[in-house]
């Protein structure tokens, strides 16, 4: 549906730039859009690997171990049906430290082994289960603490204080955080009969 939208928007853009005998406009914005895109992703790279490193030698360290025992009783409430020693929540509570730190891309490949375990306990079944539900709730909405991309992508484009957004960044998140968990836990109970 998305595609659609934007394939909507690109095609309404480009008529009405030709209507208006601006077409050179288009491809102007469209060739220096992806001038801009590369050059921060290119920029972005450094602090991306920074952090896959510091992650990775957390893992490494038994940090993800440290971190899942002491988030034992928030993640037993939130994965019931995961045992407690599952891969499942060591890529999950990597996901989530990933999010935390504002580290979107560096969240997907734990996200996708988090998924992929969650699909074992699954039993090949089509339709995904509670805790796969939860899982993408929480890793869509998950509080940020530390926006790093965001802050690095302003200090390339030389804001005057880079770290102004981290209040409302925490503030934004955490709200949905938990409206994304509480929305979890009615439709739970709403689709499966269960108790709280």
């Amino acid at each position: 549906m998305v595609n659609f939208i934007w394939l909507g928007m690109i095609v309404f853009g480009i008529i009405v730039a030709g209507a208006n005998g601006n077409i050179e406009a288009v491809t102007r914005a469209a060739l220096d859009g992806a001038d801009s895109a590369v050059k921060i992703s290119i920029s972005l790279i450094a602090i991306i690997t920074f952090w896959l490193g510091i992650m990775k030698l957390a893992e490494e360290a038994g940090l993800v171990r440290a971190l899942a025992w002491l988030a034992r009783p928030v993640m037993r409430f939130l994965f019931p049906s995961v045992p407690k020693d599952h891969p499942a929540m060591g890529a999950i509570v990597m996901n989530l430290s990933a999010n935390i730190l504002g580290l979107g891309n560096a969240a997907t490949p734990m996200g996708l082994i988090a998924m992929r375990e969650l699909q074992k306990l699954n039993r090949g079944r089509d339709t995904a289960s509670d805790a796969m539900c939860t899982f993408l709730a929480l890793n869509t909405s998950c509080i940020t603490l530390i926006p790093t991309t965001i802050i690095g992508i302003r200090l390339l484009y030389g804001s005057a204080d880079p770290t102004e957004i981290v209040g409302p960044t925490i503030m934004a998140t955490a709200f949905s955080m938990c409206v994304a968990v509480v929305v979890d836990r009615i439709l739970r109970r709403l689709y499966s009969g269960r108790r709280w």
